[in-house]
């Protein structure tokens, strides 16, 4: 009989060879461009999360955090714990720590009792059974996976509160028994990323591959995220056409994470060939238009503002009531907006400022980026990037707040990091798709800008390469894209915590040949 990893690469119809042949016909779009793509290992893709923040310490000796740190070290874990009606507990995985919102560890998987009947899902920890209830995770859906709540203090175990199945385990008991254990002796700073909690097998498969190797993986697996981004453009554009598309793909990277949805919403209610003839290449009058219609308009005067911020409200306004009437039922709700904990440099009333600014040029920023794919092809990128960090704005290029002091310096209305997740996320699969500089292409992406460095890509560079990965590795663009296309693929989806994860096979089958 097939393993279960076997059986998922046959289904996949994988060609089981080294990374650096072909695994699948490569599709027509971004074929010029991302050739090594080809080489990506696809298999059946195998969930995702998110963390609740930390409670202050109190008079406690210890942290929730603490009690993070014992789970997932093997080296912290006691190994004789139980489970609160009594039962032995072997643990798999501990799973994957989560840095956002949610339960604390994604994806455990547990063997309990005499007959090792296996759990597996979410891990929430606390210092009291009660914490779960008080904390009020219970009506929350990001908690619907948790089947075991760790505890360090005994108590009642409140089923009914609890995902059908969940399982309690308590820690104190278990952990007073190791004379040599003591919470003084945890480096939180070492977690999550300085202790591994068990070598996961496709690392285990990487360890013995030469850095050539592995360097080609991640190459290939970022021209594959390229690529897939390429395809989706280019079917969106034969729907919409370019401009439109690039200017929703813009706006909804203006909008960052917290509001990505609501400036793709804003831009196809107001469509880019709309905002530029109602506006006449006017940028105050396309600002008025995306602030009016987003519902951030200010609705009043307010005396704490200076001469130039009411002058400028007032402009807006006008600008505004002329064509406030076509728009009255399509006004968005104050709800469809993030405004609380946005950094100023962050906020809508900024980046619509800057859209309305890009959008409003002579050209629209398609027309422009394959301009640049014309005329200067192997450095279309540093110029795309240069004119991003240069969108200003007459009133904003000083101000953070509308009721705030100008500022002594300019403050960028496009950002760096906001500037190089355009140029990854948009410019570069526009390009592709519309077959633009395509003999450039190798150069364009060894020009690729670093993805932020955030907990994901972190993450999976420890899970595949351990906590001593080379540092140069992760240092490149175009291989922490593939970084995010493996998570993506492989890890997000896999609620078994590696068992029936085909990747780790695909690797070795391709090391193999």
């Amino acid at each position: 009989m097939l393993s279960v990893q076997a059986q998922s690469r046959r289904h996949a119809g994988l060609d089981a060879g080294r990374v650096g042949r072909a695994a699948a016909p490569l599709p027509a779009v971004g074929a010029a461009y991302f050739p090594r793509a080809a080489r990506y290992p696809r298999g059946r893709p195998a969930a995702q999360g998110v963390r609740e923040r930390e409670p202050g310490r109190g008079q406690a000796s210890f942290s929730e955090r603490h009690l993070q740190c014992v789970w997932f070290d093997p080296a912290l874990r006691p190994a004789a714990l139980r489970t609160q009606r009594g039962e032995e507990v072997r643990i798999e995985q501990p799973g994957v720590w989560n840095l956002e919102a949610g339960p604390d560890f994604l994806g455990a998987a547990l063997r309990i009792g005499p007959d090792q009947r296996r759990i597996a899902g979410d891990v929430e920890i606390h210092r009291h059974p009660a914490d779960w209830t008080t904390h009020g995770h219970a009506a929350d859906p990001r908690y619907a996976r948790v089947r075991v709540h760790v505890t360090y203090h005994p108590g009642d175990f409140p089923a009914d509160q609890f995902p059908p199945g969940a399982i309690q385990i308590t820690l104190r008991d278990a952990l007073a028994a190791d004379p040599a254990f003591s919470f003084d002796n945890i480096d939180l700073t070492a977690y999550p990323y300085g202790r591994p909690a068990a070598e996961p097998p496709c690392a285990r498969v990487l360890a013995a591959w030469p850095p050539d190797d592995r360097e080609e993986l991640l190459a290939a697996a970022g021209e594959e995220r390229l690529r897939r981004r390429a395809e989706r453009l280019a079917d969106a554009m034969g729907e919409r056409g370019p401009a439109q598309v690039v200017y929703e793909e813009v706006m909804a990277a203006l909008g960052y994470k917290h509001n990505k949805a609501a400036f793709r919403r804003l831009a196809e209610t107001l469509p880019l060939r709309t905002l530029r003839a109602e506006s006449r290449g006017n940028p105050e009058i396309a600002y008025a238009l995306l602030l009016g219609l987003a519902g951030l308009l200010p609705d009043r005067l307010t005396l704490r503002m200076d001469d130039e911020s009411r002058s400028f409200i007032r402009l807006l306004w006008d600008a505004w009531w002329r064509g406030q009437e076509r728009w009255t039922t399509h006004i968005f709700p104050a709800n469809a907006w993030r405004l609380s904990g946005l950094r100023p440099l962050n906020h809508p009333l900024r980046r619509l400022a800057a859209a309305a600014a890009l959008f409003t040029a002579d050209k629209t920023p398609a027309d422009t980026w394959s301009q640049l794919a014309r005329v200067a092809p192997a450095d279309s990128l540093v110029h795309a990037r240069r004119r991003l960090l240069t969108v200003s704005h007459r009133y904003w290029d000083r101000r953070l707040t509308f009721n705030g002091k100008r500022q002594k310096t300019n403050a960028a209305l496009i950002g760096e990091a906001r500037a190089d997740a355009i140029l990854i996320n948009v410019f570069v699969p526009y390009l592709a798709a519309q077959q633009h500089a395509a003999p450039f292409a190798k150069e364009l992406l060894a020009q690729l800008p670093l993805e932020d460095d955030n907990a994901l890509v972190r993450q999976m560079g420890h899970t595949l390469f351990g906590p001593d990965a080379p540092r140069a590795l992760l240092r490149d663009g175009l291989r922490r894209q593939g970084l995010l296309q493996i998570f993506h693929d492989y890890c997000l989806n896999d609620r078994s915590r590696c068992a029936t994860c085909p990747l780790p096979g695909l690797l070795a089958d391709r090391r193999a040949t």
